[in-house]
């Protein structure tokens, strides 16, 4: 009698393979929203650094000093003289409906017209906008934006003689001014008049141990639905092992069972005594 070879999908299995599907899809489900969790408290705590009480800029970084890195989107106050003539457009700057135009920068010393200067965002302008339409800012200034560090991706400014650069480079922006300069910039929170607010390009760096207790329940589901997989995968093979041992030792390899030894011992043998009667 011929035997079927027994397969993964055997009914005798089907119980198996739902278990684990179960086990194993609730353990990612949930360790993918523990990951996401972890996620969510560390954009909250950049946010809630964002909205601490300014400081004044003096206080996180001096003009000679290189920037903090715990300086990064802190709210700070500046206050001093406004230098027109160092004013800039930033190109390629998202508004926060995504639509494409430029900062407007300007640098604000931080107290008289001798002091160092900081470069200032005042706003966003879309893109397109002439530098000489864009609103100039009164003679003083007073200011809360969040700090940020100079930019240097190496990006080339295509026409060096007008008042537009691809990036918020600091060693750009000395040459147009005769007072010294911070190595940072700052966006300012609430935009100039006549311009739109700007976006917060970079964000506060969090501790490494915010979240942690998340981030570690995710790996601890993963690890778990791993081993579930592994534990399916290895009952499901000693089964299919043990089912074909079972299979082998009721059938020869040749497909003959018992009923064919059966009919080998009704012939007579040769040199049988019956045999020999007849």
């Amino acid at each position: 009698m011929e035997q079927r070879a027994v397969r993964w999908w055997h009914p005798q299995l089907l119980g198996a393979h739902v278990i684990a599907l179960v086990l194993v899809s609730v353990a990612i489900s949930l360790g993918v929203w523990q990951y996401d969790a972890w996620q969510a408290r560390r954009a909250a705590e950049r946010v809630d650094l964002t909205e601490a009480a300014p400081v004044p800029l003096q206080d996180l970084i001096g003009p000679d000093d290189p920037f903090p890195r715990a300086g990064l989107g802190r709210p700070v106050e500046v206050a001093g003289t406004w230098l027109p003539e160092g004013t800039v457009l930033v190109s390629g700057r998202e508004a926060a409906d995504g639509a494409d135009g430029s900062w407007v920068v300007t640098p604000l010393t931080d107290g008289d017209a001798t002091a160092p200067a900081i470069p200032v965002v005042r706003g966003w302008v879309p893109a397109g906008t002439d530098p000489a339409d864009v609103p100039a800012p009164g003679e003083t200034g007073e200011l809360v934006g969040w700090l940020q560090p100079g930019e240097g991706t190496g990006e080339t400014d295509p026409d060096p003689s007008d008042d537009v650069l691809p990036q918020v480079r600091i060693a750009d922006l000395v040459q147009r001014v005769d007072q010294d300069l911070y190595g940072a910039y700052v966006v300012a929170e609430e935009p100039e008049p006549g311009l739109a607010a700007a976006t917060l390009d970079q964000m506060p760096e969090v501790s490494r141990f915010t979240g942690l207790r998340n981030i570690l329940y995710a790996i601890e589901w993963w690890v778990f639905a791993s081993f579930a997989a592994f534990l399916w995968w290895r009952y499901v093979r000693e089964a299919l092992q043990e089912a074909r041992r079972d299979a082998g030792g009721e059938a020869g390899p040749d497909g003959s069972g018992d009923e064919a030894d059966a009919g080998d011992d009704s012939m007579p043998a040769q040199g049988d005594p019956v045999a020999s009667e007849s």
